[in-house]
């Protein structure tokens, strides 16, 4: 199977400049659409072949509704701000190949 890169889906919930940010890095990232549902954000990212990033605690809630999902990056917002999002985003980038992450669920930590 060909090395696949790691395409990121930022929900509404994270801040556009953590997608300016790993944009500057040549990571591949889009934002969903405001005021849209959890699950309709999963379900694009999903249909996209990315990997969804998000504060919201409600995304673990969500796997009974979906059969399969292109993973899901989880964070917390008092915990976690942009400087360790794109740390953190940017080794996953490198160190995984997005099959690998498929129906996963990870979680933020703090790189130094």
């Amino acid at each position: 199977m060909a090395h696949q890169e790691i395409r990121f889906y930022l929900d509404e919930n994270l801040p556009p400049e953590l997608l300016a940010q790993l944009e500057a890095h040549g990571i591949d990232v889009v934002r969903g659409p405001l005021h849209d549902s959890d699950l309709n954000h999963l379900l694009r990212a999903t249909a996209q072949g990315r990997v969804l990033c998000t504060q919201d605690k409600d995304f673990t809630m969500l796997f009974p509704f979906v059969d399969q999902h292109a993973g899901i990056v989880k964070g917390y917002h008092l915990k976690h701000n942009i400087g360790t999002w794109v740390k953190y985003l940017k080794l996953l980038h490198g160190a995984c190949t997005s099959n690998e992450l498929i129906n996963k669920l990870e979680y933020v930590f703090h790189v130094d």
